[in-house]
């Protein structure tokens, strides 16, 4: 399987196969590895038994009176007297003169050339009856009574060493080949038990688009219940925008019907149009375009404004713009607030919100407009003081009204606090009116503070 397709591959079997590829290796390695300790061990334990028989060749070793050498008694292990038994020994004395074990029976077996020194115990690799592999160990013995060193060997098969290694591997291949089974089935287990909330994850977004519910249900561990909240919040979300766009829809007939209506009685008059009442229902159309448009541009930025904006700079860059606008009358706007004070607004919503009460009180002010952002319960508020003639506290409830203008000579739609009010109340905040210090009207825009 080429990486490719690994990765394009689902889930499940992604995690299986790299089980696959973990478990197999790793098992292989472990077989390897416990063989060669098996084999090394059976090694060290064939090399002391050895050893053991090589100790006692040379305790019965004696010298007779003719000075040949002799064994004083025959060996513990009968296989040194049983016929091609596989274990023999070997003694080399004086004169040629050769002693071997009855398990040799007619063979001859003869040793390397080899000087070892007094006491050196060598080990040399034979071809024993029958083409056996043999091992043999000799040393190098000087007899009490004995002119020249003798050379005392003890060989074995070691074809018996091999075969236990063999069986031992086949053994451990089988309980291994088990084991990998088991691990591969619990690894399969646990792939689809790990993987069951995201099959009941993708049950819920069936039931959810085939209409069922209106929700993903359920419960889910801790690692994808943050999800499903997340995608429960952006469902929510989205048809909570859907329903919003569907009432602005819904609003924006609603409200372009009556000047529509007047329009074409008026184009359906005898005497012809209007033009006053035409500009006028324009006016009015234009003026409920803006404001649908308004919340309309707010509506999506709500989801994308957890970041916040920062106030004092949008403050001073409207307070920079009005105060151009309004150059001949002198107009003096002051910004004063917390530097760090942040709204969890989109900055467009902001500037909207922000500008058209700054604006607002610019042309209603006599000389002195005083905008200040600080931090209280819990949020921002943005207060915008005029010098201005203010508003009585009976009227100040029908500024708010669509449209409702107070004084028809300043220019606007009056459509500024209502717009205002309403972007205010999307972002979670709300607008108020009050007496400003200097008798005119203090605006105070609540915002939702966010994160630093």
């Amino acid at each position: 399987m080429t990486p490719s397709s690994l990765t394009t591959s689902s889930l499940t079997r992604r995690l299986f196969l790299l089980s696959v590829l973990w478990i197999a290796p790793a098992l292989v390695i472990t077989g390897i590895i416990l063989t060669d300790l098996f084999h090394t061990h059976a090694e060290a334990e064939l090399s002391r038994r050895m050893a053991q028989h090589l100790d006692e060749l040379a305790a019965v070793l004696e010298v007779t009176p003719d000075g040949a050498v002799a064994l004083a008694r025959d060996l513990s292990d009968p296989r040194f007297r049983r016929p091609l038994s596989g274990l023999y020994w070997r003694v080399d004395g004086p004169g040629d003169r050769v002693l071997r074990s009855r398990s040799l029976w007619d063979q001859a077996l003869d040793l390397p050339a080899d000087t070892p020194k007094d006491g050196e115990v060598h080990r040399h690799t034979l071809t024993g009856p029958n083409r056996a592999p043999l091992v043999a160990w000799e040393r190098s013995l000087r007899l009490p009574g004995a002119a020249t060193p003798v050379r005392a060997a003890v060989i074995v098969d070691a074809s018996d060493v091999q075969a236990a290694t063999a069986g031992f591997s086949r053994a451990l291949g089988l309980s291994l080949a088990v084991l990998a089974a088991g691990l591969l089935a619990a690894a399969a287990v646990q792939v689809r038990l790990g993987l069951g909330p995201l099959r009941r994850m993708r049950a819920a977004l069936a039931d959810l688009r085939a209409g069922r519910s209106n929700r993903l249900e359920g419960a889910f561990p801790g690692e994808v219940q943050p999800v499903v909240d997340d995608l429960n919040l952006l469902i929510e979300e989205n048809r909570t925008m859907v329903e919003r766009a569907r009432a602005q829809a819904a609003d924006l007939a609603h409200a372009l019907k009556t000047p529509l209506a007047v329009i074409a009685n008026a184009a359906a008059a005898p005497g012809g149009m209007d033009p006053a009442v035409v500009a006028a229902e324009a006016d009015r159309m234009r003026g409920q375009i803006e404001r649908h448009l308004a919340r309309a541009r707010a509506a999506p930025a709500l989801l994308h404004s957890s970041g916040g904006t920062v106030v004092l700079p949008v403050l001073r860059q409207i307070a920079r713009t009005v105060a151009h606008l309004h150059t001949e009358r002198g107009v003096d706007i002051q910004i004063d607030g917390d530097a760090r004070a942040r709204v969890r607004a989109d900055p467009v919503d902001l500037q909207e919100m922000a500008g058209n009460l700054i604006d607002n009180a610019a042309k209603w002010c006599t000389a002195v407009v005083r905008v200040t952002a600080v931090a209280a319960g819990g949020g921002i508020v943005i207060t915008v003081q005029d010098d201005g003639p203010g508003i009585p506290v009976g009227r100040r409830s029908d500024v708010l009204a669509r449209g409702a203008r107070l004084d028809e000579a300043v220019p606007g739609t009056g459509l500024g606090l209502t717009i205002t009010e309403e972007l205010a109340r999307l972002h979670g905040g709300s607008l108020s009116l009050d007496t400003s210090p200097t008798g005119g009207l203090s605006v105070s825009l609540h915002l939702p503070q966010a994160a630093r």
